[in-house]
């Protein structure tokens, strides 16, 4: 098989590749550049390529973003969209880093950035396959703690409406709420609306 039919076929099984992929197989970044001008791939993004026209879901600028920002975790706004617990529609890609980590360059799409550390970055996280890219997503329970510790960020009614719509979902027990909301610090915080909604 040649180069180019070992590119598409990679693109076809991942569904989106960058020239790091490329380089672990053994093959030029070039031909990229080239498959793309022949129209055979398309730019998704800076550094990051796809078959032309692929069936993309809903989630394809997650996996875009988990793609270059590989230590992100989807988190607050997005990570509710994602889970389907709240009715904001997120207008940016809401993502959480290691207190350390450096500060991602992303032109698009637009994202905000959550620096955690220890338990609170670690605890809680999924991984989900979206368009051939793992994701990593936090637990409802997480999210749903998460969104109480920046409330000033997101605001309390979205912090609330998630914590009812995650109970009536069925999508955490009571004791996953209690244990991310005692890693977050906002036991006491979350307690009294944990208390309303039994």
């Amino acid at each position: 098989m040649r180069n180019a039919e070992k590119v598409l076929a990679l693109a076809e099984k991942r569904g989106m590749i960058t020239a790091k992929d490329l380089e672990e197989e053994g093959i030029s970044r070039n031909y990229l550049y080239m498959l793309q001008r022949q129209g055979l791939l398309e730019r998704r993004t800076l550094g990051i390529y796809t078959l032309p026209d692929p069936s993309l879901s809903e989630h394809t600028l997650l996996a875009e973003v988990s793609k270059r920002v590989p230590r992100a975790v989807v988190c607050l706004i997005s990570a509710l969209s994602f889970h389907g617990l709240t009715t904001q529609i997120p207008n940016e890609i809401w993502i959480a880093v290691p207190r350390a980590a450096w500060k991602p360059r992303i032109e698009y799409p637009p994202v905000n950035l959550t620096y955690l550390s220890g338990d609170s970055y670690t605890y809680g996280i999924q991984q989900h396959q979206t368009n051939g890219v793992a994701v990593k997503v936090y637990s409802p329970a997480k999210t749903v703690a998460d969104c109480f510790k920046f409330r000033n960020k997101v605001g309390l009614d979205v912090a609330i409406e998630a914590l009812r719509e995650c109970w009536r979902a069925r999508q955490a027990t009571m004791d996953e709420l209690t244990v991310a909301a005692d890693i977050n610090r906002v036991a006491t915080v979350m307690r009294p609306y944990m208390e309303t909604i039994v």
